[in-house]
């Protein structure tokens, strides 16, 4: 007799329990095993997260000539780090030196790709149910509705090879194995959830443990975080000494010919957390110019209009004015900030909500 291996187990298993299988959105493209190993094989490898068509030039300059053109979510190796010439407006002057030539930063996402090779098969408990909290650890992975998408986002991507990217993160809370032997986790979303019901390949998520999350310098009574709208910085104090730094996105403005149209500046002032999340949808103004954003981890809440800091898989912009109010982070900086600030919470609840003058002091001045 042969030695079975995981892979027909997975589906001997399947079978044996009722097969489960992927529905007509999900039989065209979903190859699992093809997609991640399909990725650059490369220590950095960059997203085209741009929204649109990404050009590579021959120098690093705005105006060079275009060596090739890409579409979204495209993905290529990083050689490194050029200082370069930004286009007319703007003043980020960072490119990325590729095998396609270089391509201005502010529109990639710098992602790895780590899948979790024998994801696990059982829940832990928790307050919340049975399930734990998981970040993305792979460039993207396609995602499978097994209902019909319930926010806008989801309504808005779902016939178009929808996907979940490097860094987000989710609330595991359910497994399937679909007809294949693939096995499947539910991305579903505590806090600000439309109800979706989502998976995705469980090799794409990486479960996050209590230890990596756990508060930094929690015996210090005296901090104050300091956002500069001007120079787009943030610093962490501890009895005025700085212990942190990193640059941000803040609010921006928008303008047509000179007159203001939409004014999504960061609320200034003094300012003191009233929430922190691991993840939250967030969503606002859905006509328009509104966004719907699923798994956005490690917020801060600080200002009654819902402004917060977080981290951020939609753009490399930071140094420059880009979000609709809030403090966007890259998501090492974002992690480590929300481990930081005051009140403490852990993975489990992963939630926190207080009032008043409590916890760490956050004073933004343009």
């Amino acid at each position: 007799m042969h030695e079975m291996n995981r892979r027909d187990f997975l589906k001997a298993s399947a079978f044996a329990a009722g097969t489960i299988l992927l529905p007509k959105n999900a039989q065209s493209f979903f190859k699992p095993t093809e997609q991640l190993d399909s990725f650059p094989d490369a220590q950095f490898i960059g997203r085209n997260c741009s929204g649109g068509i990404m050009n590579f030039r021959i120098r690093p300059e705005a105006e060079a000539d275009i060596n090739k053109k890409v579409y979204e979510d495209f993905l290529f190796p990083i050689y490194r780090e050029v200082v370069g010439t930004p286009p007319v407006g703007t003043y980020i002057a960072t490119w990325f030196e590729t095998p396609y030539g270089y391509v201005y930063s502010p529109g990639v996402q710098l992602v790895k790709n780590e899948p979790t090779l024998m994801p696990a098969e059982t829940l832990p408990p928790s307050s919340h149910g049975n399930g734990f909290w998981a970040e993305i650890s792979v460039p993207y992975v396609n995602l499978i509705f097994f209902d019909e998408p319930k926010s806008p986002w989801y309504q808005e991507i779902r016939d178009y090879n929808p996907k979940l990217y490097y860094s987000q993160v989710f609330w595991v809370d359910d497994i399937k194995h679909a007809s294949d032997g693939t096995l499947l986790y539910r991305a579903n979303e505590l806090f600000g959830t439309y109800g979706d019901l989502v998976y995705a390949d469980a090799r794409a998520f990486r479960e996050i443990k209590a230890e990596e999350v756990e508060p930094i310098h929690p015996e210090v009574e005296n901090k104050r975080l300091f956002i500069n709208l001007t120079y787009q910085t943030l610093t962490c104090y501890e009895n005025d000494v700085e212990v942190y730094f990193c640059q941000i996105s803040s609010g921006a403005m928008y303008s047509l010919d000179g007159v203001v149209t939409e004014d999504y500046s960061t609320p200034t002032g003094n300012h003191y957390p009233w929430r922190k999340t691991v993840s939250l949808h967030m969503s606002g103004s859905l006509t328009g110019s509104g966004w719907d954003t699923p798994g956005v981890p490690w917020n801060v809440l600080f200002s009654t209009g819902g402004a917060s800091i977080h981290s951020v898989f939609w753009h490399n912009a930071f140094g420059s004015p880009r979000s609709h109010g809030c403090i966007n982070c890259r998501p090492e900086d974002a992690k480590w900030i929300w481990r930081w600030v005051n009140p403490k919470v852990g993975l489990d609840p992963g939630d926190v909500t207080v009032s008043g003058q409590v916890g760490t002091l956050i004073e933004v001045k343009n």
